[in-house]
């Protein structure tokens, strides 16, 4: 099979992707990506589509691991190929799916980056004391993030008829819809300062686009990319490490303090957008972690045995 059916092939497996399952932008150039990576691989083996084999498959698998590939990415990769080829089975391209048997490589469970209480509080000081336009356009960032635990991507195509405002006093509310993963709709709660730090963005912001965070760019907003660039930035000013600190850091800060709280994980999962509970539970593992390094630095018996020791 030519390139240009493996490209049609594609092209009508991500429309689909888009209309049926509702599947983000990031999603879909994160799938034309890794299904690209395969079609080379089937070039050069002189592989067809309609014929290939659950052992070719297997093969293209084992390529990755032996190349060093971190098991996140050979398991999305995996999870393309499943979907491609369940896709073309229904669609009768195959009369079956050699991707139905796959073995998923074994995923070590990481624990994500999380920022204190008060190294989140070092950043807002560090960033209000920048009071130009940008500054100010920061700040609106950092605490949009941090009172929502939106993902990065939400954050930054957020568009101004997103802000719920009292149809009397044209102050916005107390939280805001945000559309996520699946094209799904969810709630999200914004605090007095997370408020007001928008507020003070939109009394400088000069732009009639519909984007709340408006760029030059392509996409029209500010990315993802130039985001984090910013965050790591300050991190540096701040005098914490950059490498601990990420768009998705404030995230999962967000969630595990909610957690430390005492909020509940159903609650979390509500708030973060996540489908399945499981996802949500990996904050039980980091605050379970924290409270175990406070208790040992913090309880005066875990004192008395270091100085025995």
């Amino acid at each position: 099979m030519q390139a240009p059916a493996h490209l049609a092939l594609l092209d009508g497996f991500l429309e689909m992707m888009a209309a049926e399952r509702g599947a983000s932008p990031n999603t879909l150039d994160a799938y034309r990506r890794d299904l690209s990576d395969f079609f080379t691989y089937c070039t050069r083996k002189s592989l067809g589509l309609a014929s290939l084999t659950h052992h070719d498959l297997t093969a293209y698998l084992a390529t990755l691991g032996k190349a060093g590939m971190a098991e996140s990415t050979q398991m999305r990769k995996r999870s393309a190929l499943r979907q491609f080829f369940r896709y073309l089975y229904q669609d009768r391209v195959r009369g079956d799916d050699p991707s139905q048997l796959l073995d998923a490589p074994k995923a070590s469970r990481h624990l994500p980056n999380v920022l204190s209480a008060e190294e989140i509080g070092q950043l807002l000081e560090t960033a209000h004391a920048d009071t130009t336009n940008d500054g100010l356009r920061l700040i609106a960032l950092l605490e949009l993030l941090y009172a929502s635990g939106m993902r990065v991507s939400e954050l930054v195509g957020l568009k101004l008829h997103q802000l719920e405002r009292d149809p009397k006093t044209r102050r916005i509310q107390p939280f805001m819809r945000v559309r996520g993963k699946g094209n799904k709709e969810r709630i999200v709660p914004l605090h007095a300062s997370a408020i007001e730090a928008v507020e003070s963005y939109l009394d400088v912001r000069e732009s009639d686009s519909p984007w709340l965070f408006p760029t030059s760019a392509k996409e029209g907003h500010l990315t993802r990319q130039r985001f984090g660039q910013l965050l790591k930035d300050l991190c540096i000013t701040t005098g914490i490490d950059p490498e601990r600190c990420s768009p998705h850091t404030l995230r999962h800060s967000f969630a595990t303090h909610l957690l430390e709280g005492g909020a509940d994980l159903r609650v979390i999962q509500e708030l973060l957008g996540h489908a399945d509970i499981t996802t949500t539970q990996i904050y039980t593992h980091v605050a379970g972690s924290r409270l175990a390094e406070i208790v040992h630095s913090k309880h005066p018996l875990a004192k008395s045995s270091r100085k025995r020791n």
